[in-house]
């Protein structure tokens, strides 16, 4: 790394501290560069800054394994308004994909006010959840068991989600970043996830803001493969707003 590009990275690093966030303009006109140039410097430390909907913003550190019992305890208000908005998009008689993890578990219990639905899932957790709800049918994907996710893998998960008729998908990431896209964990959850945005009519994304400049080892999309992004911080939708507008599609929506 040049003694330039270091320098320029340092001062942003300290006006992320004093100011949160940055826009690209900003940063171009505070280091004395082309927006371009700082672009690529971003490329050299997407482990301390990322690109955001236009804005520069400070990447949280990254944590080295997930757990699903400590991810249930982490957000869990945020989480919950999460599934309270994403309900809105719900209709009586949808087939609905509901993905793994733990950002959908408040959902399931909104569910019981429907009459008919049916609940497609590759999650351990949300089977057992939703096979509890008497109006509600469920069809199970299996596989190879993963205990730290709770879910199936395996090569025929993808057609069979394929071979469905999928209204709505509610699909979860553990990272989202402009650049290199949105993200999860653990590479099994890539297809059924890929084959899921691809067989819905609508496809729904819901992270909570400390998802937001984030990038996972498993990369199953972009931004533009979702006609609805679900947060829980008004700022964070603006900025995501911004840097969709060439995507008129997407909704872009907090509760």
């Amino acid at each position: 790394m040049s003694d330039r590009r270091e320098e320029r990275l340092t001062l942003l690093r300290e006006a992320l501290v004093n100011e949160g966030t940055l826009h690209l303009r900003d940063a171009a006109t505070l280091c004395g560069v082309s927006e371009m140039t700082i672009r690529r410097d971003l490329h050299t430390c997407s482990q301390s800054i990322s690109l955001i909907g236009g804005r520069l913003i400070k990447v949280s550190p990254q944590a080295s394994a997930y757990d699903l019992i400590e991810q249930q305890a982490l957000g869990y208000p945020a989480k919950y308004r999460l599934c309270q908005r994403a309900l809105s998009f719900i209709d009586e008689g949808d087939t609905l994909f509901i993905d793994c993890g733990s950002t959908l578990l408040p959902l399931l219990g909104f569910l019981a006010r429907f009459k008919a639905l049916t609940v497609v899932t590759y999650a351990l957790n949300v089977a057992t959840s939703v096979a509890k709800l008497p109006n509600v049918r469920l069809i199970v994907l299996g596989g190879l068991y993963y205990p730290a996710s709770q879910s199936f893998g395996g090569e025929r998960l993808a057609e069979q989600i394929r071979g469905l008729g999928i209204n709505k998908a509610l699909i979860t990431a553990a990272g989202i970043d402009d650049d290199q896209g949105v993200s999860c964990f653990h590479f099994h959850e890539v297809a059924p996830k890929k084959a899921a945005i691809a067989t819905a009519e609508k496809r729904i994304l819901l992270a909570d803001t400390r998802k937001m400049g984030v990038v996972r080892p498993a990369y199953f999309a972009t931004l533009g493969d979702f006609d609805v992004l679900v947060t829980d911080d008004e700022q964070v939708s603006k900025r995501f707003e911004a840097g969709l507008a060439s995507m008129p599609d997407i909704a872009i929506t907090w509760p």
